[in-house]
């Protein structure tokens, strides 16, 4: 069909023009210049041209519902922080969006969703994070429905020092191919460095969704580039603001085997915000001890100038160990690269197919100076070494004070680990970090990690029970604190539980002076190593689950924190017996309780 000038906007040469170009494109050819032609409206403050007198010819497009829905599933707020910067994308680009957590969608609407996106962690030993439970369970069930008319995307974020990697997302796509789904763009998943193959999925979602490269190169772009520029202006994980240590203090006791520390910190100038419930993210160094051996191991030398990032900025070897890289892990994944680099047939044998359970033996307890001793690594030079490193990932520590009560300072509560292992001895890079070489004065990177799955009740006057064993305790500290502050007046729980009661008990005079001042209602203790038999925070739970089952029926809100590997396991033990005992519940009951109260957001943990 041949366009008239009676029936368009143009003059005659534009017509004869537009005649000429139009017949010969392809399908593909006209969608793009579509979203080209879109995208270039967007950007400019001219009037927009009334559809009814734009050819049809020009304004073909496919057809695509502007409707998309982002779940993420988050346990520190990472997961979250990309699902809000990618809803806002979307907005900007027209789309009408759904953001929500998984544990708040209603898994019945998922049939009505022909555009999800998912952006999820796992947790622990490729669980999914608490708040993904529910629609995880609901999607691998017999009640999902088919989910042929979805188009979806996964994003996956995780730590290949774990043995099931990104475990919950590979398993959200397996499951939504099963139902029918159809990708919009490959699932990526991220290690702990995650920001650049994060913004790489987003592009590829976006120009999925808009099936045009070019409303994604234009107006696309100039979203991204503006959310950039405000990120620079701003402390964040990628931008860490220089803080000052104002003070860092031993809270064990003389004679403890344990060394805590209460670090605290000045935000000074940074208009960094947080609330009770989030975590400090804290760039640390390698143990100059270490990163030195490591060079005089392969022999290089110190001053070496090597890549510390993508753009090819350099910096001088022991700077760059130091600071930039993670030399203290060892992960399926870096043996493999730095295999590449060597034909030791040792090494070759060790990562071969086949070998899982010998190289996941020789992982744990390990790092790379083992790695380049026991192999003989010498030769590999320092420039292609570092190329196959994975950053220095921040480390996250629950908050342990509030900002109302302690205006522009945030404190932490953190333990130095110090051990032995195959014939050395072995540092936690951040805990020795703040313990050894942080002290007043000294500048540390951080930023605040928001997170909104660990959150102090709404309602001031709920009761609230907290269950936080050594470090663990640190968010109740701030979790009273701010409630003293507030002057809230709901009923509130403490179980605590450490060694020794004479040299570990973290912040013992502030407890007991909330307690005085009736901020703090109940406390209950358990120091493992004062009796002959060990007792634990559970078992105080247990001797006191009569009352503790009255709270629950008040509508106390549970928290935990700490270990996840043992203590929550055995506490959220103690909750099912509980129930049962006091609540004359079957197992089964019992943790549709647990389940329910969870999704109530009346069971939240921060474990690690």
């Amino acid at each position: 069909m041949e366009l008239q000038v009676l029936n368009s906007p143009f003059n005659q040469e534009q017509v004869e023009l537009l005649n000429r170009v139009l017949p010969t494109l392809t399908d593909t050819q006209r969608i793009w210049l579509s979203g080209y032609l879109t995208a270039q409206q967007g950007s400019t403050n001219s009037v927009a041209v009334p559809a009814t007198s734009v050819p049809t010819a020009v304004v073909s497009q496919p057809v695509i519902s502007k409707e998309v829905t982002v779940l993420f599933g988050s346990q520190t707020g990472n997961s979250h922080g990309l699902a809000k910067k990618l809803a806002k994308k979307l907005e900007e680009q027209a789309f009408q969006v759904t953001l929500s957590s998984m544990s708040d969608f209603k898994p019945n609407n998922l049939k009505k969703v022909q555009n999800l996106l998912m952006i999820v962690s796992t947790h622990g030993e490729g669980d999914p994070p608490d708040n993904a439970i529910s629609f995880y369970e609901f999607l691998h069930s017999k009640r999902a429905p088919q989910l042929e008319e979805l188009r979806y995307a996964v994003l996956s974020l995780g730590d290949t020092s774990y043995e099931f990697f990104c475990q919950t997302g590979k398993d959200f796509d397996k499951r939504l191919q099963e139902l029918g789904g159809k990708s919009l763009t490959e699932r990526v998943d991220c290690d702990v460095d995650f920001d650049e193959p994060a913004a790489a999925w987003v592009t590829s979602v976006l120009n999925a969704l808009n099936a045009s490269s070019a409303s994604v190169s234009v107006g696309g772009a100039a979203a991204v580039a503006g959310s950039a520029a405000s990120a620079e202006s701003e402390y964040s994980r990628t931008n860490p603001f220089q803080a000052e240590v104002l003070e860092n203090l031993n809270l064990n006791g003389r004679g403890s085997d344990r060394e805590t520390r209460h670090v605290e910190i000045s935000l000074e100038g940074s208009n960094l915000q947080y609330e009770p419930g989030d975590s400090l993210g804290v760039f640390p160094e390698n143990h100059p001890r270490l990163v030195n051996e490591l060079i005089q191991a392969m022999d290089w030398n110190a001053s070496t100038p090597v890549a510390v990032n993508k753009n090819g900025e350099e910096r001088p070897l022991q700077e760059a160990l130091l600071r930039y890289y993670e030399i203290t892990v060892l992960t399926k994944p870096l043996l493999e690269q730095v295999a590449k680099l060597t034909s030791n047939d040792k090494l070759q044998s060790l990562v071969a197919a086949g070998n899982e359970a010998e190289l996941k033996s020789y992982i744990a307890g390990r790092d790379l100076l083992d790695l380049v001793q026991d192999f003989s690594l010498q030769g590999v030079s320092a420039s292609q070494f570092v190329a196959v490193l994975r950053k220095l990932p921040a480390r996250l520590y629950s908050i342990a004070s509030s900002s109302k009560a302690s205006p522009d300072e945030v404190h932490i509560t953190v333990r130095a680990v110090r051990y032995e292992a195959n014939g050395r001895n072995r540092y936690g890079v951040c805990s020795v970090h703040l313990a050894e070489r942080a002290q007043s004065g000294a500048a540390l990177p951080v930023y605040i990690q928001n997170n909104p799955n660990f959150k102090l009740p709404e309602n001031p006057e709920t009761p609230i029970i907290m269950i936080g064993p050594g470090t663990g305790v640190a968010p109740f500290r701030s979790f009273l604190a701010e409630r003293e502050e507030t002057g809230a007046d709901g009923k509130t729980w403490l179980f605590y539980g450490d060694q020794h009661f004479a040299t570990d008990f973290l912040y013992q005079v502030e407890w007991q002076r909330w307690l005085k001042d009736g901020v703090l209602t109940k406390l209950d203790v358990a120091f493992s190593r004062d009796t002959d038999q060990k007792v634990y925070v559970q078992n105080r739970m247990l001797e006191k689950s009569r009352e503790l089952y009255q709270w629950l029926q008040e509508g106390a809100v549970v928290y935990i924190c700490g270990d996840e590997k043992k203590m929550a396991h055995d506490v959220n033990a103690a909750l099912l017996t509980i129930l049962e005992q006091e609540g004359g519940l079957n197992n089964e009951e019992s943790v549709q309780y647990l389940a329910n109260m969870q999704q109530q957001k009346r069971y939240q943990r921060d474990v690690y």
